[in-house]
């Protein structure tokens, strides 16, 4: 066995064309293991991956505006995460339920502060469903805290809350 290898075993790069479908599947299967019961029965499957998968690549390929960007996490040569950043906001960070607690997340939300705070941010701010402890307890290992925000969303089954959480960056 080699002690070095030309590439990293995990990583994390900025998404480019192509990884669309793989971040949605990410985001699919971590919403399925996370959020259904959450969201409702039958949430998850009503999902249309077709145009998610065309939102991802339009983010990925065209990102609306300055501070925004998508970033994946990488095992070896596979993509099993993703996180996606706007201006001082977290918008999303997924990690393939078979992947997780490999540090794959810790990565991402590194990543996606050092993006954040290369685009002029002082500030971090970013979402979190009502019951999500293992997110919770993630992003509180991290520094970040709730801050008294939140705010309800229909998702066509029930309605969900989700806390703000925020940290100096």
């Amino acid at each position: 066995m080699a002690l070095f290898r030309e590439t990293a075993d995990v990583s994390v790069r900025p998404a480019v064309p192509g990884d669309e479908e793989a971040v949605t599947r990410v985001q699919v299967s971590a919403w399925r293991d996370t959020h259904e019961s959450a969201l409702g029965g039958g949430v998850v499957d009503a999902l249309d991956t077709a145009v998610m998968r065309d939102r991802w690549a339009a983010a990925i390929a065209s990102p609306p505006g300055p501070g925004f960007a998508v970033l994946v996490a990488l095992d070896g040569p596979l993509i099993v995460g993703f996180a996606a950043v706007a201006p001082g906001q977290l918008v999303a960070l997924e990690v393939a339920p078979d992947s997780q607690r490999a540090g794959h997340g810790s990565r991402l939300l590194s990543a996606a502060v050092d993006r954040l705070r290369t685009d002029g941010a002082q500030e971090m701010v970013t979402w979190v469903l009502d019951d999500d402890t293992a997110r919770e307890r993630f992003l509180s290992s991290a520094g970040l805290g709730p801050d008294g925000m939140s705010r309800t969303l229909a998702t066509g089954v029930r309605e969900v809350v989700e806390r703000r959480w925020s940290a100096a960056i």
